[in-house]
């Protein structure tokens, strides 16, 4: 019974928000204090979200500050370089900026931190893609794939967790699925390739400086506009604001005067004679990160109040910074915790063991010798549907001696269990893809329905490699 709940409140939840009907925040809060009364456990849904509060706080801290921290470095002007870069590449062409978003995203992920990655992509591509009105579900998708086959670094979490549930070294691991992850970042790249073309058909191709020119016109007719309805007689004038060619919303208006604000070379917060400074920070964080000198959150919290304090040293553009930023950290922070209740939830019933439990017990005995390619096709879905700790120590060690009992190696296993992190990294409980989401201003069911088959695909192109390169 509780597994046909667990499978009934993941579908419930993820049928609700592809079809718009429920917030994702209210998804995740009401959805799973409902089913925790159908299990009979009602009167323990304050423990379970209590639990799951306090086993994601320190994600929740981390998001926060690292959002701040990274806006900061974007507002002073540190990824400039990179999206001037990326952007002379593209040289306004959809097809190359799609591309383009697939290297960046890889690139920007060898630090190990998806939130990071989406946070630095967003913010560099972001007034490209809606400047030349290019479709933002395809940046998410895109980035969030990249960033699936690159979280397989050892400091990016899976690997590690596979190493540790099954008492293996990291490295033994991850260095012979090197040639398949290379396939499978090859398959994103080729796919944002294809992406790119469709965008470009649908578009066309401008130069970056007749989207300037263009943006100069439209400010133009806009102030012509605007005199206009001062000087004419009320109504009429009023009609030409308001009706114009747009859709007629003061939001979207408001999205259409999305500006290369990341790119602005006179913008009031650049500091260039801190440009170093800011660099070596960064380095050093990101360095402290991959070595672990620190909890990540608590590198970032110092990270965020150093870089505040010595670019803006006085109080009101503190102030202002944090407040710039405040909308991102609202929404990223309010969504992990929304998600503490489903995952509390779902681990507190004791659904997410039952679940498990019935995935190995459905395997064909016959599939014994196989276990390595059943555990790589496991790990699309049940990385989806639960945490990477849930799968990493629950499912996999289960797995691993079911496979055992048939002559399948441990190491086999693990880098089997690792084929699903493209998918996983756009699945509900993965703090991050809030991150991009939000930021890109993307609906999460519009993202959901836009990247699971092209990350499943890129999954099983991953473990078709490991067979064929004989690593599986």
């Amino acid at each position: 019974m509780l597994t046909i709940l667990g499978f009934g409140m993941i579908a419930t939840f993820l049928v609700l928000i592809m079809m718009k009907k429920m917030s994702p925040i209210a998804a995740l809060v009401l959805i799973p204090a409902l089913f925790c009364v159908f299990v009979g456990k009602g009167a323990h849904l304050g423990d379970y979200v209590i639990d799951g509060v306090t086993s994601l706080a320190p994600t929740a801290a981390m998001l926060m500050f690292a959002i701040v921290y990274f806006g900061v470095m974007i507002d002073v002007g540190l990824f400039d370089p990179i999206v001037r870069g990326i952007l002379k590449f593209a040289k306004a062409d959809p097809m190359r900026i799609v591309v383009g978003t697939a290297i960046l995203a890889a690139i920007v992920s060898l630090d190990g931190d998806g939130s990071t990655t989406f946070m630095i992509t967003v913010s560099a591509m972001y007034p490209l893609y809606k400047r030349l009105k290019m479709s933002l579900v395809v940046m998410t998708g895109v980035a969030a794939m990249a960033n699936g086959v690159m979280n397989t670094l050892p400091w990016g979490g899976p690997t590690a967790r596979a190493a540790t549930a099954l008492k293996l070294d990291a490295s033994d691991i991850f260095v012979p699925m090197i040639p398949a992850l290379l396939v499978g970042l090859l398959g994103v790249f080729v796919l944002s390739y294809f992406l790119g073309l469709r965008e470009r058909k649908r578009l066309g191709v401008l130069t970056l400086g007749e989207i300037l020119v263009e943006e100069k016109v439209e400010e133009k007719e806009a102030e012509t506009v605007l005199v206009g309805a001062g000087s004419g007689s009320g109504a009429s004038g009023t009609e030409k604001v308001t009706g114009g060619s747009g859709s007629g919303t003061d939001a979207e208006d408001d999205d259409d005067e999305e500006r290369f604000t990341v790119l602005d070379p006179n913008r009031a917060t650049l500091r260039p004679k801190l440009y170093w400074f800011n660099a070596l920070v960064t380095v050093t964080l990101l360095t402290s990160m991959i070595m672990e000198w620190l909890p990540i959150p608590v590198l970032f919290i110092l990270g965020a109040a150093l870089v505040l304090t010595v670019n803006f040293p006085h109080i009101p553009d503190q102030k202002a910074r944090l407040a710039a930023h405040a909308d991102n950290v609202l929404n990223v922070s309010g969504m992990v915790f929304a998600a503490a209740v489903f995952t509390g939830v779902l681990q507190g019933t004791g659904m997410v063991d039952h679940m498990a439990r019935w995935m190995v017990d459905v395997i064909p005995e016959g599939m014994g010798p196989h276990m390595a390619l059943v555990t790589g096709l496991l790990s699309l879905p049940l990385t989806y549907f639960m945490s990477n700790d849930g799968f990493y120590f629950g499912v996999l060690p289960v797995l691993a001696e079911a496979g055992a009992a048939h002559g399948v190696s441990p190491l086999e296993m693990a880098r089997a269990s690792l084929v699903g992190q493209p998918l996983h990294m756009s699945s509900p409980l993965v703090p991050a893809v809030y991150v991009l989401v939000g930021m890109a201003k993307v609906e999460f069911g519009d993202h959901t329905r836009f990247v699971v088959k092209w990350a499943a695909l890129t999954c099983l192109l991953i473990l078709a490699a490991g067979i064929v390169f004989g690593i599986i």
